[in-house]
């Protein structure tokens, strides 16, 4: 067992970054970070090759993928499939979230040839 300090958790983005990412945990077939962004902020991120869920722990925000669109504040949970193009959009609150990838961030990115 091990509790994933700080996993959830507002962060200020460091040196007027967008916004950040924290890695917690990784084990191959997963791996857990936060995600911030302040309100007002973008969301810079491209599609992952892996599954992720995402918990919202604080914040509000809208989801937007090529087939859908939602409202999301604490407790939304989202299941965004690998490959899937989607953005925070609207960020109205400090938006923090909780990020599930499987299997690990990055692992099913391709090898240079």
């Amino acid at each position: 067992m091990q509790i994933i300090k700080g996993a959830g958790e507002w962060a200020q983005p460091v040196g007027g970054a967008a916004n950040d990412w924290v890695e917690q945990l990784r084990v191959p077939d997963l791996s857990v970070g936060t995600y911030c962004i302040p309100a007002g902020g973008a969301d810079t991120q491209s599609p992952h090759t892996e599954d992720e869920i995402y918990v919202v722990t604080s914040g509000r925000a809208r989801i937007v993928t090529p087939g859908a669109e939602a409202e999301v504040g604490p407790g939304a949970v989202i299941f965004v499939p690998a490959g899937e193009e989607h953005r925070f959009v609207d960020i109205t609150e400090d938006l923090t979230l909780l990020v599930v990838f499987g299997p690990a961030y990055g692992s099913r990115a391709a090898s240079p040839a």
